[in-house]
């Protein structure tokens, strides 16, 4: 019984991988300057590419894009979600060159374009650019650990706007696998407070399972009442340090396991590819899927198959 192959085949009859999650403007910039800093903690990470979004140009981001783009396609990739920073770093460029994508590769593949904002939202600087990447986006995209100890109002700015323009929303929260987050439960909070259920995203979500499972049922129950959907990137969390906080018996990967139980939707992205986050990261679908599959150990290939398919189709509003 070949059951890599059965999965992928029920893949592939499904309608081909979702890659509900990525960052193509940054793709490929690994160098020597950036080589150097990759054991830098993540809250550094997102200023140290700074220097690779100010000497890009339009064409170099285009290109970095395109060769993430048919990295895909030559996988079976039918509709990818990719975030594209729009800050005071790379102005406008990743705009530019999202829509020269879309021009180039949009009949072969399905692209929803999501605004990075490693800058916060609250600061007047910030919500310019804010403003600026909202207006050509598909999907609004918030990071409200940037605006840290007012997570709250970055996500009021992210839900107010996404209901205004009528966009979907994805949000990174959880990211340091402590139980001393809970943005997840608050995204939830705040998606059933401005009526947006259904059309919110969490990406990663690691951080929950480092809560006792009590608390971890609570979660799930209140982001089922907001039918809050999630993006794992199983690749880009396994390497998480290490610490001495005591927590429940957990890895670094969305508890996936738990929450199909509950009805939410899960779907996987590649996140990151070589680039000072993941300098080794490939993006290979495959690979992200069989990390699911071995660390939640979910061998339902049916439930695979969807985590790879309709879930993705979903998290980025694609009929």
């Amino acid at each position: 019984m070949n059951t890599k192959q059965i999965l992928l085949d029920k893949i592939k009859e499904k309608g081909g991988w979702v890659n509900t999650h990525a960052h193509f403007d940054r793709a490929y910039t690994i160098d020597e300057i950036t080589f150097k800093q990759v054991y830098a903690p993540l809250k550094e990470k997102w200023g140290i590419v700074d220097h690779v979004k100010r000497s890009s140009s339009i064409d170099q981001v285009y290109a970095r894009m395109a060769k993430a783009t048919e990295l895909m396609i030559q996988q079976g990739v039918k509709a990818i979600g990719t975030f594209i920073d729009v800050d005071e770093a790379i102005e406008d460029k990743s705009i530019k060159a999202a829509q020269k994508l879309r021009d180039t590769y949009g009949s072969q593949v399905q692209f929803k374009f999501m605004n990075q904002t490693l800058k916060g939202v609250l600061d007047k600087d910030a919500k310019y650019w804010f403003d600026m990447g909202v207006e050509f986006v598909d999907i609004i995209g918030g990071l409200p650990a940037k605006d840290a100890g007012r997570e709250a109002e970055h996500l009021d700015v992210l839900l107010s706007t996404g209901k205004k323009y009528n966009k979907m929303v994805h949000v990174h929260v959880d990211q340091f696998n402590t139980d001393e987050e809970s943005e997840t439960e608050l995204l939830a909070q705040k998606t059933i407070e401005h009526e947006m259920n259904g059309k919110v995203v969490a990406i990663h979500s690691i951080s929950v399972g480092a809560h006792q499972k009590e608390k971890r049922n609570e979660i799930y129950a209140l982001m089922k009442k907001a039918d809050l959907m999630v993006v794992s990137c199983p690749i880009a969390w396994i390497d998480h340090p290490r610490t001495e906080r005591l927590a429940p018996s957990h890895n670094a990967i969305t508890p996936i396991d738990e929450m199909l139980p509950y009805g939410i939707k899960v779907a996987i992205g590649t996140d990151n590819i070589a680039d000072v986050y993941k300098p080794f990261g490939d993006g290979d679908m495959w690979t992200e899927l069989k990390l699911v599959l071995e660390a939640c150990k979910l061998y339902d290939i049916d439930s695979l198959s969807e985590i790879a398919t309709k879930n993705g189709l979903a998290v980025l509003g694609i009929n």
